[in-house]
């Protein structure tokens, strides 16, 4: 048995193989088969048996000796590598995650990839991060970021390809151009350059009255105003600009001199007015009150618009009436009719509310004309903190049957009710 073993073990390596001299020590020592020759040091010695011989330095002999079970632990370990390396790669080529950028999930509205890329403009601007090497790059993810979300088409192809799906098709925008759209031409920034350049010539301010519904205050909204701005464009020739009045003193003679005022003017590359479309986008904050302004920089008319900076155009916020709800700070307010038996034996109801939510209403006891009931946390968000919401207040109305009630009638409710005969006369106006 232990013969058929070594013949096993010696069936594994391949007799043409050569062996250092530093090994012959250990060839002695293996197995052999029946009918072989040992040989060392290249001579024969003539013993019946020819033996294996195997060397630490040849890999072939090693991998041969260890058996089948040492080669699938390799096999393994390259696999496992292997995925490893191909889930790196396909995360490197998947591109940046736009989502995460703006803070939102994958099944954000239009209204969410907005309010986040508002919110995150401001934050990460590079005007306000001028300490950071990494602004600029912060600035222009989240504006590639806003570009590829906010559209439907770039959107649908970002979720199934990712950012390398769109490198054929995306057209890339400005991002001075999307901040722009959100704050005009510069931004909550502008107000310290003016500051610092209080000479230079500007244009006059626009104020727009901005509708908004009562809906939009409650939850929110994002509203496109398109508007045609005259812009300079560059012309060929050259322009008078920068003009002033200089004092010239010119000699007459000896002793006498005369001064005159002259208008002195700079050449400068011509430029021609041209109207260009653009769109911006108004945020409706919840809470908002109204009369509000909302400013965009540099985004209004009037001279001078060439040589100076153009004013800045204005939304003043103008909440339109609301045929259920009533707005008065916070809170808000609505009426409710029932029938007279309603008001006597009790009631529920469902009141849809300004986003679509119901406000359930139940009475059980007598409800008078004029009752009021408050719905704690069912009013207007805070515009300070939105985490604050006013209340709903709604008040009762009581509708009277319309129809004479027959002379059995009426005695059948006195006898039911039997309430006493109240004729009070007072002043309601203050009260009683």
């Amino acid at each position: 048995m232990a013969q058929q073993c070594r013949n096993r073990l010696c069936s594994n390596v391949l007799p043409s193989e050569r062996f250092s001299r530093t090994s012959q020590r250990a060839a002695e020592s293996l197995p052999c088969r029946p009918g072989g020759e040992a040989e060392v040091g290249g001579s024969s010695r003539t013993g019946g048996r020819r033996c294996c011989r195997t060397e630490r330095p040849v890999a072939r002999s090693r991998a041969a000796c260890r058996g089948p079970k040492s080669m699938a632990v390799r096999g393994m370990n390259l696999y496992g590598t292997c995925c490893l390396l191909l889930y790196f790669l396909a995360a490197a080529s998947a591109g940046r995650d736009f989502y995460k950028i703006l803070g939102v999930k994958k099944n954000a509205s239009i209204k969410d990839i907005k309010k986040a890329y508002r919110k995150l403009a401001l934050q990460l601007h590079p005007d306000r991060n001028r300490d950071d090497p990494a602004a600029q790059d912060k600035f222009a993810d989240l504006g590639a970021a806003y570009e590829v979300l906010s559209d439907e088409e770039k959107r649908k192809q970002y979720d199934a390809y990712g950012e390398e799906g769109l490198k054929e098709s995306q057209h890339h925008s400005s991002h001075g151009d999307i901040f722009s759209s959100f704050f005009g031409d510069f931004g909550f920034f502008g107000e310290n350059h003016r500051q610092q350049d209080q000479n230079v010539p500007r244009g006059n301010d626009i104020v727009l009255d901005l509708e908004v519904m009562l809906e939009e205050v409650y939850t929110g909204n994002f509203v496109e105003v398109v508007r045609n701005k005259p812009v300079a464009k560059a012309a060929p020739g050259k322009r008078k600009c920068n003009c002033r009045q200089e004092t010239r003193t010119t000699q007459l003679g000896p002793g006498r001199f005369q001064m005159t005022q002259e208008v002195v003017c700079d050449e400068c590359p011509n430029v021609k007015m041209v109207n260009e479309e653009r769109t911006l986008e108004v945020e409706i904050e919840q809470g908002v009150k109204d009369e509000m302004e909302y400013p965009f920089i540099g985004e209004g008319k009037g001279e001078p618009h060439i040589d100076g900076e153009p004013g800045d155009l204005r939304f003043r916020i103008k909440v339109m009436k609301h045929p259920v709800f009533e707005r008065r700070g916070d809170d808000l307010y609505t009426n409710v009719t029932i029938s007279l038996v309603k008001a006597l034996v009790g009631f529920e109801m469902d009141i849809t509310h300004l986003d679509g939510h119901k406000v359930h209403i139940a009475r059980d006891r007598i409800t008078k004309p004029g009752a009021k009931l408050w719905k704690k946390g069912e009013g207007l968000p805070n515009y300070d903190n939105n985490n604050i919401r006013g209340s709903l207040i709604i008040t009762f109305d009581v509708e009277f049957p319309r129809e004479q009630l027959e002379e059995q009638q009426k005695a059948e409710i006195q006898q039911l009710l039997k309430q006493a005969t109240v004729q009070r006369v007072y002043n309601g106006l203050q009260g009683y």
